[in-house]
């Protein structure tokens, strides 16, 4: 009731609208009117969507290099069903530590169309991608300034290039002979973001010539685009709820209580340059034309981020009396304690980040017109892509006596009091804790040629078909640190009187140890809304020059190690050798043929296209089966030899892919479309990877004696891939209706329905590994795999319109405006017959927790209504728009309601549950669950302006500002007591100040 609710009254809306604009069409005397800046882009952009053969939304620059917004993926979200995400989610986890879901992304990540993320990414029509595991572009990577407008295909016809069952977006670029002559542009801006205070400049340049020779007639372009911008972005977070009946000191009550085991909050400085070089050369004689060009876009960012975050088990910690719960009995207001301890368990970190991606792309056409009917066309194409990363970590570990925390508060807050703050830069309560290392290079190659025809027909009803040819030939291979990544200098479990390898921590005050470490004061944090007390934290220039500095911090370990010390030296972590390889290939070869017709004499002219698409895939896939034997010495542990096994498989098959699109013009302002059309889209080659990690994870506990009694051992593991995965496939169906009632005015409607099968999901199997007795050990490991079906169903509605029939002193005004409504459901071809995911470290409960979502006492979430991830049920842009003699304004605003963003993500996963389930042998136990909690974005809108000024024909200058209203995005646990704030990120303002010069 409440989404027909919800939807009915977009329908209202709607409906008025179209009245509305009815009403202003219908006045008797037009107005003529100057279509100037953002305006003619508008109108630009309705051309392409009115008269194009499928249905299509398209962004237009209203000027050389002027898209209206600073990121290509921050253009796209401004399109009608298309939305993005806010973190720094890598799509290859090999390239990251996996935690890229807790970090803020400065210009948004992930795009989604119709809230699928399977996206194919062209430029000008062709392959195009980053060489991040995935098989479309970062469109973050590429620069905007480069790009002459972006077409975002719904239900792409045959003649188009398989591989997006979302959507297909082109990003266009300009040649030579889009200009009457020679055409130059030249932009310079500075940015700067209120949070960072840092100015940041920019700046991009286009020159391009045609010339008529006796040779024919020549044209040459070349772009240039260089930006930079130096942002900052503050953060809050929360460890998951944990079920207590003994959490409160006193309370005897027995009831269940759930309460995390502290807060941490971070400042992260990012500085990125992105770089772009377009060079076309065109040539045009008689029937031939040929164009080369060659695009070049290179993305690097770096972050150093200070960070404090809790180490303890929320299963251990305490509450004060006086702490109060809300009526689900989920902790609201209390000081939390550790007595386990000595104190609350605590850690500061000091991190440093950087990658640098590079797409290259030459391509070569030909196209010759052989007679009236006949028109033959080749072309040619080399993309290399690279990407190159690092993520180096340094933590401390501490204790304080207490947190006090107010969970009620959106965003959490903690407050510390002046013992609590004392502690804090107290040497003698910190000590050397861990250090982390990641490394990571990716390559990836592809070559294309394809060759089409055309014929066209002197018909009344026949148009022309189009078929054609094209085969590729693709490699990618990622090489990346592995085993161990993380590595301890002193903790907690390895200090001890009895099997513990560690006499002491490595603390601060302690002058062997002393150095190296700084004091971060977290100053205007949150803009200053909150007091967030100064920390000791490692000093940022440990983080690199990795060797020799870790070497340093890990010689610590060897100093505080018992006699004999049973703690092996520290190495760097793996990388660059075979096992750290993973490498794929793909060969395809597809065949079209499209028919295209229209029936003009009927009473309402139809037209439109039929057509199919097969194709023919081929891949291989080899990598490494990775085991590395724990270092526990206790009783008990069967001895399993290390592993390092090469793995090589090969996959192979078929899609056949109809396409009918159907056009029906019942007036020269209004016509309605029918799109049908079968997809596929292949598996991301990070998803076919052959490298699995598998552990032994030893569980101990002391006896009265203080020696060491074995508890329990799990087998786990980690498959980064499956190479035998099949594609994802769709059957589509989309029905539109679409009023033109001015050059740039419009209203629009679109139903569509997307079933999707062999949909990919994380799933448990597992792996056999027989120890030195010739035992077999069941290691249970996630993996992707064909899993489930789907559908999302929806409606967009689109709208914009100048009022040019206003009075004088209002003219020039205009709205834009456009909502999406998606009802998805997602199920298992394996149904999830089960209620709890424990006890832990059974096949079936790792299944469980890893489809469904595993909460903390054991409970699964997720056992029937499964939502597919990435999509938001509403999502809506809203824009006030001015253009009126040399004054080109927008104010605009972008809003998606909450979203799945992972069902078993980083941060929100963990061992330290406590099993409620009464049929289980550890009921009642801590750290008897290992759970997975969903982890949803946030609902969250952005507020963006844009005021341009043309001071003569060819001089503007521009005023932008990004997040005017200082937004939050925020994250959210799912648990049986309902979403818990999970995060809140927070980066401020941010301006740009612009001239532009076109000659």
């Amino acid at each position: 009731m409440k989404q027909l609710k919800k939807t009915a009254i977009a329908l209202g809306v709607a409906q008025l609208a179209l009245m509305t604009s009815g009403m202003a069409f219908a006045q008797s005397e037009p107005t003529t009117v100057m279509v100037v800046g953002q305006r003619a882009a508008l109108e630009s952009a309705q051309k392409i969507k009115q008269n194009a053969d499928e249905i299509v939304d398209s962004v237009v620059a209203d000027d050389i290099g002027k898209l209206p917004d600073k990121s290509v993926t921050e253009v796209l979200q401004r399109i009608v069903g298309v939305t993005i995400d806010r973190t720094m989610n890598r799509v290859d986890p090999q390239q990251g530590v996996g935690d890229g879901i807790q970090r803020f992304a400065a210009e948004g990540t992930g795009v989604s169309i119709r809230g699928l993320s399977y996206v194919r990414s062209e430029l000008n029509g062709r392959d195009s991608f980053s060489a991040n595991g995935g098989r479309s572009l970062s469109f973050e990577d590429v620069p905007p300034e480069l790009m002459a407008g972006v077409d975002v295909y719904k239900n792409p016809s045959a003649e188009q290039i398989e591989g997006g069952i979302g959507g297909l977006v082109n990003l266009r670029t300009a040649l030579p002979f889009d200009f009457k002559g020679r055409k130059g542009a030249l932009s310079v801006e500075a940015a700067r973001s209120d949070l960072r205070g840092k100015t940041s400049p920019s700046f991009s340049g286009m020159l391009s010539d045609r010339w008529d020779t006796s040779l024919g007639q020549f044209g040459a372009l070349i772009d240039l685009a260089h930006s930079r911008i130096n942002t900052r972005s503050d953060g809050l977070s929360v460890g998951p709820y944990i079920p207590r009946n003994n959490i409160v000191v006193g309370d005897t009550s027995g009831k269940t209580r759930w309460a995390p085991g502290g807060i941490g909050f971070t400042t992260n400085d990012f500085n990125r340059d992105r770089d772009g070089l377009y060079g076309a050369l065109q040539w045009k004689k008689d029937t031939l034309s040929s164009a080369l060009t060659y695009f070049r876009s290179r993305y690097k960012i770096s972050t150093t981020e200070n960070g404090f975050f809790q180490a303890g088990q929320a299963s251990v910690t305490t509450l004060d009396p006086g702490a109060t719960f809300d009526d689900q009995g989920a902790l609201l207001t209390g000081v939390l304690r550790d007595p386990s301890e000595g104190g609350v368990n605590i850690g500061s970190a000091a991190r440093a980040t950087g990658r640098t991606a590079d797409t290259r792309d030459i391509s070569w056409n030909l196209a010759w017109r052989a007679s009236s009917q006949w028109t033959l066309r080749t072309d040619l194409q080399y993309v290399k892509a690279t990407t190159e990363g690092y993520d180096n970590t340094v933590g401390l570990g501490g204790f304080i006596p207490k947190e006090t925390l107010n969970l009620g508060a959106s965003p959490i807050r903690v407050t510390f009091d002046d013992s609590d703050r004392a502690a804090l830069v107290n040497p003698a309560n910190w000590y050397w804790g861990f250090t982390q290392e990641h490394r990571d290079k990716a390559d990836a190659t592809l070559k294309t040629g394809r060759i089409d025809a055309k014929y066209t027909f002197d018909d009344p009803v026949l148009n022309d078909v189009r078929f054609g040819l094209r085969a590729t030939e693709r490699e990618a291979l990622t090489r990346s640190t592995h085993d161990t990544e993380w590595t301890q200098i002193s903790q907690p479990w390895a200090v001890g009187d009895s099997w513990q390898p560690l006499s002491q921590f490595a603390y601060l005050n302690d002058p062997r140890f002393a150095g190296n470490t700084t004091t971060q004061n977290f100053s205007n944090f949150f803009g200053g809304k909150f007091g967030i007390p100064t920390v000791i934290v490692p000093d940022m220039a440990m983080t690199g020059n990795v060797p020799t500095n870790f070497a340093k911090l890990h010689n610590y370990t060897q100093l505080v190690c018992k006699t004999p010390c049973t703690q092996a030296p520290w190495t760097p972590a793996p990388y660059g050798d075979a096992t750290g390889l993973n490498e794929q290939k793909e060969r395809t070869q597809a065949a079209y043929a499209q028919l295209r017709f229209g029936f003009d004499k009927w009473q309402y002219p139809v037209d439109g296209n039929v057509g199919v698409r097969v194709v023919h895939t081929d891949m291989t896939a080899g990598g490494y089966q990775l085991f590395a034997p724990p270092t526990s010495t206790v009783i008990g542990v069967p001895v399993i030899p290390a592993q390092s096994q090469r793995q090589d498989f090969d996959n192979s098959y078929n899609n056949v892919l109809p396409s009918l699109n159907l056009r029906m013009k019942t007036s020269e302002q209004l016509q309605f479309r029918a799109a049908l059309s079968k997809g596929m889209t292949r598996p991301d080659f990070y998803q076919m990877q052959t490298y699995t990690t598998l552990n032994q994870n030893v569980h101990t506990h002391q006896d009265p004696g203080g020696l060491p009694v074995l508890d329990s051992i799990d087998y786990t593991g980690t498959a980064k891939g499956n190479p035998l995965l099949k594609p994802t496939l769709s059957n589509n169906f989309d029905l539109t209706g679409e009023y033109y009632f001015g050059r740039s005015s419009s209203f629009t409607v679109a139903l569509f329905n997307k079933q999707i099968k062999d949909i990919i999901i994380g799933q448990t199997t597992s792996v056999t590994l027989k120890d030195t007795a010739g035992v077999g050990h069941d290691f249970l490991i996630t993996s992707p795999v064909n899993g489930a079906k789907g559908r999302a169903t929806g409606l967009e509605i689109g709208y914009q319109q100048y009022f040019d029939k206003l009075p004088d002193w209002m003219n020039g005004f205009g709205v834009s405006g456009n909502y999406t409504y998606i009802d998805s459901r997602m199920r298992m071809y394996k149904p999830l017959n089960r209620v709890w995911c424990t006890p832990k470290g059974d096949l079936d409960s790792s299944l469980a927790a890893n489809i469904g979502g595993c909460d903390t006492d054991g409970r699964v979430l997720n056992a029937t209504n499964l939502p597919m991830t990435g999509m938001s049920k509403n999502a809506y842009n809203l824009a006030l728009l001015f253009d009126r003699g040399p004054v080109s304004a927008r104010l605009a605003y972008s809003w998606r309601s909450k979203y799945l963003q992972a069902a078993n993500a980083y941060g929100a996963n963990g061992s330290d549950g406590v099993d409620a389930n009464p049929n289980s042998a550890t009921k009642g136990q801590i750290s008897s669950v290992n759970y997975a909690l969903p982890v949803w974005g946030g609902a969250y809108g952005q507020l963006d302006m844009g005021i341009h000024y043309k001071v003569t024909e060819d001089l503007s200058v521009a005023f932008e500002a990004r997040n005017l209203t200082n937004a939050l995005y925020k994250q959210y646990m799912q648990q049986n007591i309902g979403f818990k704030e999970k995060g809140a990120f927070y980066t401020g303002r941010s301006f740009t100040l612009q001239a532009h010069y076109n000659f």
